[in-house]
C-alpha cells in the first residue's frame, strides 16, 4: 500500500506506473517525482509544484492542475478535460500529449513544447504561448481568444474552426498550417511566414497583415 503522507511531504518520489486515482496532493511540493506512466485521473495538483516532474505517458485526464507549476516532462501524457487555468507550463515538453477538451485559461506557456499534441476543443483563452513549439499540433476548434502567440512556430498546426479572436501571432511560423474557418477577427499577423497556408472561410475582419510573407 502507498503511503500517501510519505508523498505529500517529498519523502516518496519513485512512484512510476502507481495507480493514485482520485487522490489529493494540492499545495505539495512534488518537484523531480517519479510519475512517469501512473494514473492520475481526477487527481486533485492544484496549486502544487511539480517542476521537473517526470509525467510522460501519465493519465492526468480530468485532473485539477489549476495554478500549479507544472514545468515537467509530459511527453505522451494523457490530460484530456484536466484543469490547468493560470498553470504554469513554460519550457514544459508536452510532445504528442492529448489535451483534448482541456482548460488552460490564462495559462503560461512561453517556450513550451506541444508539437504533435492534440489540442482539440481545449480552452486557451489568454495563454501565453510566446515562442511555443506547436508543430503539427492539432487546435481545431480550441478558443485561443486573445492568446499570445508571438514568434510561436505553428509549422504545420491544424486551427480548423478555431478561435483566434485579437489573438497575438506576431512573428509566428505559419508555413503550412491550416486555419480553415477559423476566427481571426481583430488578430495581429504583422511578420508572420504564411507560405502554403490555408485560410479558406476564415474570418480576417480587421486584421493586422503587414509584412506578411
Amino acid at each position: 500500500m502507498i503511503d500517501l503522507e510519505k508523498i505529500r511531504s517529498g519523502q516518496l518520489k519513485n512512484l512510476a506506473g502507481a495507480n493514485l486515482e482520485d487522490e489529493i496532493f494540492s499545495g505539495c511540493d512534488l518537484r523531480g517525482i517519479d510519475l512517469a506512466g501512473a494514473n492520475l485521473t481526477c487527481t486533485d495538483f492544484k496549486e502544487a509544484r511539480l517542476q521537473n516532474a517526470k509525467l510522460q505517458g501519465a493519465n492526468l485526464s480530468s485532473a485539477y492542475l489549476s495554478y500549479t507549476d507544472l514545468r515537467a516532462n509530459l511527453v505522451g501524457a494523457n490530460l484530456m478535460q484536466a484543469e490547468l487555468v493560470a498553470a504554469d507550463l513554460r519550457g514544459a515538453n508536452l510532445r504528442g500529449a492529448n489535451l483534448m477538451g482541456a482548460d488552460l485559461t490564462r495559462s503560461r506557456g512561453s517556450g513550451i513544447f506541444l508539437s504533435g499534441a492534440n489540442l482539440t476543443g481545449a480552452n486557451l483563452a489568454g495563454i501565453d504561448l510566446r515562442g511555443a513549439d506547436l508543430r503539427g499540433a492539432n487546435l481545431s476548434d480550441a478558443n485561443l481568444q486573445g492568446a499570445n502567440l508571438g514568434q510561436a512556430d505553428l509549422q504545420g498546426a491544424i486551427l480548423k474552426g478555431a478561435n483566434l479572436e485579437e489573438g497575438n501571432l506576431r512573428g509566428a511560423n505559419l508555413t503550412g498550417a491550416n486555419f480553415d474557418n477559423a476566427n481571426l477577427l481583430c488578430a495581429a499577423l504583422d511578420g508572420t511566414q504564411t507560405a502554403g497556408t490555408s485560410w479558406q472561410d476564415a474570418c480576417l475582419t480587421g486584421t493586422i497583415l503587414e509584412s506578411v510573407s
